[in-house]
């Protein structure tokens, strides 16, 4: 009759166990399925990163095989480089041009596509196509309808009466640069008018509806409710555009190959042609920093706007 009770201790003290592992289990599961993500994460994006910053705090240079630790020197050299100068310009002229006509332009493509129309699931579709285009395809599609001696485009404008002659718009350095932007503009367009589209239907129907019956008309009901609505979506659309325009390298380096007289060349194609073209390690690691920490200040001013309408919009 004694042994009872410790019978029943013992088998409570096992049940404790087995909750106690249970719990620890589920509370270690997570991680353990998180684990190859998170290495696969290390391996390929922050690896990377950090071996990038310390080979640009030294000379390496594989054609002579020299390594030694210089410092900040890549750096210094960086600062007075008239060629990574003209590179920054450019990219960021490029950045700020096609994000700003691929925000407007989508903005009106995702109005017309919101709308109810018949055939708006074909239209919807066909939007995609350029989006859905390699860029290389692009870049030689583009190269071929701006020839300057036998494209479309100069066809066209001289049949018109805008030009009197043929332009060679890629190969002259004062209209380069503008053909890659329209280039871009073309293909990403799409992309933004897709994520505008997905914000514009979530402004309430009823909002609109009861404007029109006040007597608002289309554009006071664009710019009075939907667009104050929009706003924070349009900010995080113009942010991952702003972000994957700085790192525009496939379009230029088809088309242009950064020329003619370098006015098209961009930070990363000049990073391509430093690390892999002069196999210049070190300096051509200070150039990606410099392209990184660019980014990261972009990504962090529009940030810095998109918290400060959200707390607008909830305050």
């Amino acid at each position: 009759m004694t042994t009872l009770p410790s019978v029943g201790l013992v088998a409570g003290s096992r049940r404790s166990k087995r909750l106690t592992q249970r719990s620890r289990a589920e509370r270690w599961a997570p991680l353990l399925f998180l684990l190859p993500a998170a290495l696969t994460l290390l391996t390929v994006s922050v690896y990377p990163v950090i071996d990038g910053l310390r080979l640009s705090l030294r000379n390496t240079m594989l054609s002579t095989q020299e390594d030694a630790f210089v410092g900040l020197s890549n750096y210094v050299r960086l600062t007075a480089d008239p060629d990574f100068w003209s590179a920054w310009r450019h990219t960021m002229l490029f950045t700020a041009a096609s994000t700003l006509l691929e925000t407007v332009l989508g903005m009106a493509m995702a109005i017309v596509l919101y709308e109810t129309f018949k055939g708006r699931g074909w239209v919807r579709a066909a939007m995609l196509v350029p989006w859905a285009i390699p860029t290389v395809v692009t870049s030689k599609m583009f190269g071929w309808l701006f020839d300057g001696q036998h494209g479309v485009v100069n066809w066209l404008l001289m049949q018109t009466g805008l030009i009197d002659g043929y332009v060679n718009w890629y190969g002259d350095s004062q209209t380069a640069l503008l053909t890659i932007i329209i280039a871009d503009v073309w293909k990403t367009t799409p992309f933004m008018a897709l994520l505008l589209l997905a914000g514009l239907q979530t402004v309430p129907h009823s909002l609109v509806e009861a404007a029109r019956i006040d007597g608002a008309g289309p554009w006071q009901c664009f710019w009075s409710i939907r667009l104050p609505l929009l706003f924070t979506t349009l900010l995080i659309a113009g942010m991952f555009r702003a972000l994957d325009a700085f790192r525009i390298f496939d379009l230029v380096y088809v088309l242009t190959g950064g020329g003619p007289a370098d006015s098209t060349e961009v930070l990363s194609t000049l990073s391509y042609k430093v690390l892999f073209s002069g196999l210049d390690f070190g300096y051509g690691s200070a150039l990606s920093a410099a392209m990184f920490i660019t980014e990261a200040l972009i990504a962090l001013g529009f940030g810095l706007f998109i918290v400060r309408r959200m707390r607008r919009d909830n305050g």
